[in-house]
């Protein structure tokens, strides 16, 4: 054995790296919505999602310069171009939502978006859900309800702007299926961000005012973080299979409501936690029996 070898650390197993990853990507995801909250005191929430969308355009910049029109081609032009759509939506519902509503509360009710997802498997893509799933979905929706507490005076309808995130996120999710099948990652990205940088400029345009200096340093901020989690949301799926991964980016929660507890003084309370686990159980449920089946297929 040399020296070298002997000092060298051991290398971290596959699982173990992408647990980490989707640790960090989690991490991140939870800085998103404290930043948001900040931007939000001199910025409308339309104008911050074209500003995020704007990054996320430019971070692309190099690749769709040096590819050209090339990295545009498909053969799915309006499948593309609904998908735009529907991110460019979700993302707009969910940041007006970080801006006004208590944080770790939109967190929680994005979870719901695997349960929108089954919804549309089984209605739009014609998917066979057996009734263990149709379970642990109605299971899930029961943990939304114990969160939004119907009837109940806290019951807000700014509530329905996260619910609306998830659905348009799930959507979007089921169309990028369907195109990841004949099209590059890289063109579906692509397509996403023009799509998104022209969607939300629209209503930005009608609130428009420009950040002072500190408000660039926290647009910036909001751009890493973004770019940040997903690259580590990549890495950890690269690592590792989604199934060993993916329940740990529910720690999404925690970070965020950490975060608003300290940043804001926002305490979650004792229900949005149940509602929080339910829906997480119901989901994780979920996902092993689909990696069992695909096993067995």
């Amino acid at each position: 054995m040399t020296a070298d070898a002997a000092v060298r650390p051991p290398r971290l197993s596959a699982p173990l790296r992408g647990i980490l990853w989707m640790l960090g990507s989690a991490a991140c995801f939870g800085f998103h919505g404290p930043i948001v909250r900040v931007l939000s005191y001199q910025l409308d929430p339309m104008v911050i999602s074209f500003a995020r969308s704007i990054f996320l355009l430019l971070l692309l910049s190099p690749f769709l310069i040096h590819t050209g029109w090339r990295s545009l081609a498909t053969a799915q032009p309006v499948l593309m171009s609904v998908r735009g759509c529907l991110s460019a939506v979700s993302l707009m519902l969910m940041i007006y939502a970080q801006a006004y509503m208590p944080l770790a509360r939109v967190t929680a009710l994005t979870f719901t978006a695997p349960l929108f997802s089954t919804l549309g498997a089984a209605l739009i893509l014609r998917e066979t859900v057996g009734a263990g799933r149709w379970a642990a979905t109605l299971i899930g929706f029961a943990g939304t309800l114990v969160i939004l507490q119907p009837g109940a005076d806290t019951l807000e309808w700014l509530t329905l702007a996260p619910l609306g995130a998830a659905l348009f996120i799930s959507a979007s999710n089921l169309t990028a299926k369907k195109l990841s099948s004949s099209n590059s990652a890289n063109t579906v990205v692509a397509w996403l961000a023009i799509w998104s940088a022209g969607l939300t400029l629209v209503p930005a345009l009608y609130v428009w005012n420009w950040p002072d200096l500190a408000g660039w340093g926290w647009i910036f901020a909001l751009g890493c973080v973004t770019a940040g989690a997903h690259q580590c949301l990549v890495r950890s799926l690269t690592a590792a299979d989604a199934s060993a991964v993916m329940p740990y980016d529910y720690t999404r929660l925690l970070f965020t409501a950490a975060i608003g507890w300290y940043a804001y003084g926002e305490v979650p309370a004792t229900t949005l936690w149940i509602g929080a686990a339910i829906i997480v159980g119901a989901t994780f449920y979920t996902a092993r029996r689909e990696t069992r089946a695909a096993r067995h297929a």
